[in-house]
């Protein structure tokens, strides 16, 4: 059974920090696409940051220059480090698992980000 658990949402001040954990199983992690994507209310889901399995990072335009994704192959895990939150920021951020080899793909159930001005 593949699981995706994010954990490491909350609330924080504008200007803060927090560090998102994506614990994944069921897969061969090494081999995996891992994203973060966020949803705000009355919003589509948007992109965040993906690594790929050599470890090349891309984020959006948005989070650029604040986010850092990084993933422990040993620990089976992917994570987000958020500084200089914003109020936009706020969202729940979802963690996802994409397999190229065989086009498998999995969502992690999500984790709440609030950020208040």
């Amino acid at each position: 059974q593949v699981q995706l658990v994010e954990s490491g949402g909350g609330l924080v001040q504008a200007g803060g920090s927090l560090r998102l954990s994506c614990a994944v199983s069921g897969v061969i992690f090494s081999a995996n696409h891992m994203s973060w994507y966020r949803q705000a209310p009355g919003k589509q889901r948007e992109l965040v940051s993906f690594i790929t399995p050599g470890d090349t990072v891309k984020y959006s335009d948005s989070v650029k220059g604040r986010f850092t994704t990084s993933r422990d192959n040993a620990k089976n895990t992917v994570y987000l480090h958020m500084n200089s939150l914003k109020p936009d920021d706020t969202a729940v951020y979802y963690c996802y698992a994409y397999n190229p080899l065989t086009g498998a793909a999995h969502w992690g159930q999500g984790t709440q980000v609030t950020v208040s001005s």
